[in-house]
C-alpha cells in the first residue's frame, strides 16, 4: 500500500517526505492558504488522512463551528474536526481496499480544495478582530498589506466608511 501512495504522490508532483515507513507528510500549495501540510498514514486497516486547517478561533465561536459543521455535509473523504486544544483539522479514513492512486489523488484534491477555498471565510468568522488589528498595525508602519487583501472589505478602515 505504501507503493500505491508513493506512486500517487509522485504522479501528482507534490512535495512530500516519508519520515517513517508508511507515514507521508505532503505539502499542498494553495492560493488563499499558502500551504496545507497533510499526513497520509498507512495503517493496518485504513489510510488515515489529516491536515491542519486553522488554530482555535479567537471569537465568534458558535457561528464559526456552525459554519464548519455545515461544511461537513458537503465534503468527500475528509471532514472538519477539532483537537484537544480547539485547533481545526481536516481528517478522514479510507479502508485500504479502497485505496488506489486515483483515490489518493482525489483525497488530496479534496483536502486542498476545502482548505484553500474555505480558509478566508474561516479566518473572517473566527479572527476578524485580530485581522483588523493586524491591518491597522501594518498600515501605521507602512508594511505590506498584500496578504491581507482578501479581508480588505471589513479590515480596511477606508472601505468600511464607504
Amino acid at each position: 500500500m505504501r507503493d500505491v501512495v508513493r506512486a500517487a504522490l509522485d504522479a501528482a508532483e507534490v512535495s512530500y517526505d516519508e519520515p517513517r515507513p508508511g507515514a507521508f507528510l505532503v505539502k499542498l500549495p494553495g492560493q488563499h492558504k499558502l500551504a496545507t501540510m497533510t499526513w497520509l498514514i498507512v495503517g493496518e486497516q485504513a489510510l488515515h488522512v489529516e491536515a491542519f486547517f486553522c488554530r482555535k478561533p479567537d471569537e465568534n465561536h458558535a457561528e464559526f463551528y456552525r459554519w464548519l459543521l455545515g461544511k461537513n455535509g458537503a465534503t468527500y473523504g475528509v471532514h472538519f474536526s477539532v483537537d484537544s486544544v480547539g485547533d481545526v483539522h481536516l481528517v478522514g479514513r479510507v479502508p485500504l481496499a479502497a485505496v488506489t492512486e486515483e483515490e489518493v489523488d482525489r483525497l488530496l484534491g479534496c483536502v486542498l480544495t476545502y482548505s484553500d477555498d474555505w480558509f478566508d471565510r474561516a479566518l473572517e468568522l473566527g479572527f476578524a478582530s485580530s485581522i483588523r488589528r493586524e491591518w491597522e498595525w501594518r498600515a501605521k508602519r507602512g508594511e505590506s498589506l498584500a496578504n491581507l487583501q482578501a479581508f480588505a472589505r471589513f479590515a480596511d478602515p477606508a472601505r468600511s466608511r464607504d
